[in-house]
């Protein structure tokens, strides 16, 4: 029997839809046709175990037992799924050959990882583990990942990164939560301070960034435009730029400080007559921005709709899962695949539907082909782009937003440069 696993209940379902009929829904997994099965993890169905479950004397917080650090670490079945890990471990010790569907990133890898090594399985059945890197959730998509497995051996980086990150996060977390705590105790303090290897220096900025807030003196500066005209030429303004003899009234960035400095100057230039003695000229060309990784279209949202990253998060993963009108959305990546270059007209044909763009996609040139494409760029995941899927539902108004810059994104990459003269 084949099993494939999956991170979530939705890339199962997602799977089994591209596998033969008939299907038999059963309990935590899906019997397909020829006899596989698919089932899926919920999320990390196992963790970190507690310092207790190394020493009992670690229940009590004391100083002289820090720094913990495990010889051989423990993983635990989370309780809330404990029952789908069951499953799981009952469809393991059954397989033959074990597909790994975990999400396209180093969680997904160590996500099925972790459960594999936990339960154990024969050593042909560890050889003979494949991979399967799903990035669109639709059928075709699916059946075409489903035909290009790997090794999962290739992967085993990826997933001693996320183990790395894992195992540091618990060391830094327990040791250093443990230790302030105790000390904060010793001088009154009832709560516990929670101290994480991201959280502390992430919170150690913001407080930093709203101090210098907080203690920012606003500094008048002064800048000088004369306005011109002539006969041959409609008015424009030309900035003045204070030569080095200023520098002593100016601040870092070359900005005058002292007002009468700025007040001789205007009445040295007023009604004066100004003589053009150099122009220069330069023809520039821009490429358009790469499609999306998460943390950009999280930036841009923020800016052009006032969504919080948690929210362009959760968007994403409805647009992902629910509708499959985007690929995977948890990337870092801002490259595509090569071969994804074959799939542009569909999936133009697909965004055209969205009443914003359709000009944008009538206009769009299937032969242009920017530096996006670029195989060497690509490794486990590539930049979130639409799908070649047509919406079926109303889209919530985020959903739409989200949505539109994607696709605007894009499109972009079948277009031209921008060419303009930068003129100084």
């Amino acid at each position: 029997m084949k099993l494939y696993i999956a991170e979530k209940p939705s890339l199962g379902r997602a799977i089994a839809s591209a596998l033969p009929k008939p299907h038999q829904k059963q309990d935590g997994y899906i019997k397909v046709g020829s006899g596989d099965v698919v089932t899926w993890c919920i999320g990390h169905i196992l963790e970190q175990a507690e310092p207790e479950a190394y020493d009992p004397a670690f229940k009590k917080w004391q100083l002289e037992h820090l720094p913990i650090s495990p010889s051989q670490w423990k993983l635990n079945p989370k309780r809330n799924t404990r029952k789908q890990f069951t499953a799981v471990k009952k469809l393991i010790k059954q397989a033959d050959t074990i597909v790994h569907c975990g999400d396209p990133d180093r969680e997904g890898q160590l996500l099925v990882d972790e459960v594999i090594n936990h339960v154990g399985v024969k050593s042909d059945v560890k050889q003979g583990l494949q991979r399967c890197l799903i990035s669109d959730l639709n059928t075709s998509a699916v059946k075409k990942s489903l035909s290009s497995l790997k090794p999962n051996s290739e992967f085993a980086a990826l997933s001693i990164s996320a183990l790395a990150r894992s195992r540091a996060d618990w060391l830094y977390g327990i040791n250093m939560t443990r230790a302030y705590t105790v000390q904060g105790q010793k001088v009154g303090y009832r709560g516990v301070v929670s101290i994480g290897r991201v959280q502390t220096p992430l919170l150690g900025l913001v407080v930093k960034r709203d101090l210098e807030i907080d203690g920012f003196t606003p500094v008048n500066y002064y800048d000088v435009l004369a306005h011109l005209s002539s006969d041959k030429q409609p008015l424009f303004s030309a900035k003045w730029k204070p030569s080095e003899a200023c520098s002593p009234y100016c601040d870092s960035e070359g900005r005058v400080l002292n007002r009468g400095l700025a007040e001789n100057v205007v009445s040295r230039i007023t009604k004066q007559t100004a003589t053009v003695k150099k122009v220069e000229r330069k023809s520039k060309k821009q490429a358009a921005p790469l499609p999306y990784n998460l943390s950009s279209l999280q930036i841009d949202a923020a800016k052009r709709f006032g969504m919080s990253a948690k929210v362009v998060l959760d968007t994403c993963q409805s647009l992902y899962e629910n509708h499959k009108l985007i690929t995977y959305p948890r990337s870092d990546c801002r490259y595509l695949p090569a071969a994804h270059f074959n799939q542009a007209s569909n999936v133009i044909d697909a965004i055209s539907l969205t009443v914003e763009l359709k000009n944008e996609c009538a206009s769009a040139n299937t032969s242009l082909k920017s530096k996006a494409w670029n195989d060497s760029k690509v490794v486990a995941h590539h930049a979130i782009i639409p799908t070649s899927m047509r919406s079926k539902g109303l889209l919530s108004k985020a959903e739409h937003q989200v949505y539109l810059l994607i696709a605007t994104q894009y499109l972009m990459q079948f277009y031209p440069n921008w060419e303009y003269v930068d003129g100084v």
